[in-house]
């Protein structure tokens, strides 16, 4: 009860912002509770509230996908899962996208992935571990392996393209046509290729692979339930009525992020890499604590390793696709320590779970791993440059 409590707060939050910020209130406000405020504190606010107000909203997406998959059967659910699963990250890089802040849309979807596979992953097996101390039962390294095999293959396309980008400006390939459009626009449509062979080999020819362990799934659970509770259309209304609260939500987030930036003193690049994944996916966080803490390590690692996998090998390619059919020249270029973050995490997630098993140190590791690449993000100031899509600059 106190869960769905404090949802319709942050979703009535989550309207008075998209109220009061469409009437231009929040100035009047703002200077009757705080008179000295500087001028962008109002946009800050809208950020902020904006922001806790995804987080309610994402969570129901979620929940209405799944009411959804109930009905349209599991190749078709798992379509809509894939799709929805990420809807804010999706909504808010094509936003990003379309009021051309590719740094934003980039620091966004590269902070997903990191914080799934090091801060979701990591604190799931923190408090999984230690509310089964010694109890811990090993999972199946199947669907771990091929999460982590779609995730180096997307690392593969990032850093070649970096490589690239440098190569390109020696001496031996200078005043050539080569750029790396022309390599990050193929390489986008294989990762795409790589995401649908994923899906496929999932729904159809290897489901086994991913599906719960049956001595996971106890007649008493009352987290999942087989049976829908809401009906076909009805949820497809809400899922298209929160679909779009979610873009209003989003296209505020993206239109003042540099306010807040200028506001609170954080950089862009640290508000876009840890505090949106954090706040945007705090449900699915939640989620993969509760089942871990359940002792359903499988399903844990599907939420941690799926979601990322989405990210990286379906949203950044089709954002990338959807930037060529606009003309606006996005590539897979992230700069080097964005790149090194992604590497890094991916390998050190891949080693962990290497063996099968799985306990509370791992996951302290996973974490305190994040913790050192959020202190690089905080430490290193950065200036958002459209002309370099969106690369470090030092200030």
């Amino acid at each position: 009860m106190p869960l769905k409590v404090l949802s319709t707060v942050l979703l009535r939050i989550a309207l008075l912002v998209a109220m009061f910020h469409s009437t231009g209130n929040w100035a009047y406000i703002w200077t009757i509770l705080h008179p000295t405020a500087r001028p962008n504190s109002p946009a800050a606010w809208v950020f902020a509230l904006s922001l806790i107000g995804l987080a309610p909203l994402a969570e129901r997406v979620s929940f209405l996908s799944e009411q959804i998959a109930e009905y349209a059967g599991p190749t078709v659910g798992g379509l809509l899962n894939a799709t929805c699963g990420n809807a804010p990250e999706l909504i808010i890089a094509l936003l990003a996208l379309h009021n051309g802040k590719l740094e934003v849309l980039k620091w966004s979807l590269l902070g997903s992935i990191l914080s799934n596979l090091l801060l979701v992953l990591g604190s799931s097996l923190v408090f999984g571990g230690f509310a089964n101390l010694g109890n811990e039962r090993p999972f199946d390294r199947r669907q771990s392996d091929v999460c982590l095999s779609l995730l180096l293959l997307g690392a593969l396309c990032h850093v070649m393209a970096l490589i690239f980008r440098f190569i390109t400006n020696t001496s031996e390939y200078k005043g050539s046509s080569i750029t790396v459009l022309k390599l990050s626009r193929p390489c986008s449509i294989v990762m795409l290729l790589a995401y649908a062979g994923c899906l496929f080999f999932q729904l159809k020819t290897h489901h086994q692979f991913f599906e719960a362990r049956e001595d996971e799934s106890d007649e008493d659970d009352d987290i999942v339930s087989s049976a829908p509770v809401i009906g076909f259309t009805s949820a497809i209304v809400w899922l298209l009525g929160m679909t779009a609260v979610i873009a209003i939500l989003s296209d505020y987030v993206v239109s003042t992020i540099e306010a807040a930036s200028e506001s609170w003193g954080l950089p862009v690049s640290f508000i876009s890499v840890i505090l949106l994944p954090i706040v945007g996916n705090a449900a699915e966080h939640a989620g993969a604590i509760i089942f871990a803490a359940k002792n359903k390590i499988d399903i844990t690692l599907g939420v941690a390793l799926g979601s990322s996998t989405q990210i990286s090998m379906f949203v950044i390619p089709l954002t990338l696709v959807v930037a060529w059919i606009k003309g606006v020249p996005m590539d897979l270029t992230f700069g080097f320590l964005e790149t090194a973050s992604l590497v890094m995490a991916i390998l050190i997630t891949a080693f962990v779970l290497q063996d099968g098993n799985w306990h509370y140190m791992k996951g302290f590791i996973l974490f305190l791993c994040y913790i050192v690449v959020a202190i690089c993000f905080f430490i290193l100031k950065t200036s958002p440059n459209p002309t370099n899509g969106g690369h470090l600059d030092d200030d």
